[in-house]
């Protein structure tokens, strides 16, 4: 058997800088740090970050005043944010900047007097806290079937926003179907979609035609892993969403001559290892990576951890 290994795969820099935050935060206070939910979505990461101090919670209620509290990568509501001044909490906001900019724009086409779509998962964290910054004012849509059920709306004019980390190709239809129903859909001036969603996707999509089964590798919580298991499919492959190397059966890999392998944008390259030495025990012969492009995106770090970086003379 061969395996063929995506790149670019695993940790995007909202993720890294994330962590990175943690961390450090954990450094600079010492245990406990709370975290307003999971820092990012996969269990291996979470886990680490709770044995060295770090408390995930979605229930401010729950932290002491005056704690430190990070907020997540994917973002909260402004009425979270006035829930944590309210309790004197000590805040370092993590919010990916990516999801940041869509916040923004929420504000940006309301006061331009546009009706906005979200295009987004319900109930996902980064969901909630779009739909947050104007509450009632955004049209969800979970899938194609929802656009039927919108209301007829009057604005003179009407733009679509995105969750950061859907697939590709499902978003392009849902977009189709809106506008199809609605002409006079524009769409934003850049894409909501990251960068790492989609370099992730364009990997799976030279890869998987390739492949019989294509493992991805991430949690079931994370919803770019899910849409690269799913776009996997799409093509073609077989198609499991695994959480590492304990996670392989006999029957995954059954009757495959070549095995995709891949990570989603929160998932620890060790994990990735650790499937690829699973894969060699199961008579893997060759790994050939895969690169479709260069990645080298950083973001800076939140301003409240510059700020604590000064006053500690770093």
């Amino acid at each position: 058997m061969k395996a063929l290994l995506a790149s670019p795969r695993g940790f995007c820099a909202g993720v890294d800088r994330a962590i990175d935050v943690v961390e450090e935060a954990l450094q600079i206070f010492g245990a406990p740090v709370y975290v307003r939910h999971e820092i990012v979505h996969n269990e291996h990461v979470v886990e680490n970050l709770r044995r060295h101090g770090a408390v995930f919670t979605d229930d401010l209620t729950t932290v002491p005043e005056g704690s430190v509290l990070i907020f997540s990568a994917h973002g909260v509501a402004p009425a979270v944010r006035e829930e944590a001044k309210a309790r004197h909490l000590r805040v370092i906001d993590a919010t990916c900047p990516l999801v940041t900019k869509i916040h923004l724009e929420v504000h940006k086409f309301l006061k331009r007097g546009y009706g906005i779509f979200y295009i987004g998962h319900k109930g996902h964290v980064e969901t909630e806290g779009t739909l947050g910054e104007a509450p009632g004012r955004l049209h969800l849509v979970c899938d194609i079937g929802d656009v039927a059920l919108l209301p007829v709306l009057t604005d003179e004019k009407l733009i679509y926003l995105t969750q950061t980390t859907l697939s590709i190709d499902e978003t392009q239809e849902i977009v189709d179907a809106l506008r199809q129903r609605f002409p006079r859909l524009e769409n934003p001036p850049s894409g909501d979609i990251c960068y790492a969603t989609q370099n992730r996707q364009d990997a799976i999509k030279v890869i998987a035609p390739q492949s019989d089964v294509v493992l991805v590798i991430g949690s079931q919580t994370s919803s770019n892993t899910k849409s690269l298991r799913q776009v996997a499919e799409t093509l073609g492959a077989r198609a499991y969403l695994i959480g590492g190397r304990e996670d392989i059966t006999d029957a995954m890999l059954e009757g495959a001559q070549t095995v995709g392998v891949t990570s989603g944008a929160s998932a620890p390259e060790d994990r990735v290892q650790g499937v690829l030495e699973e894969l060699k025990v199961r008579r893997i012969t060759q790994v050939e990576e895969i690169k479709v492009r260069e990645e080298n995106m950083t973001f800076t770090p939140p301003r409240e951890m510059k700020l604590l970086r000064m006053a500690q003379g770093v």
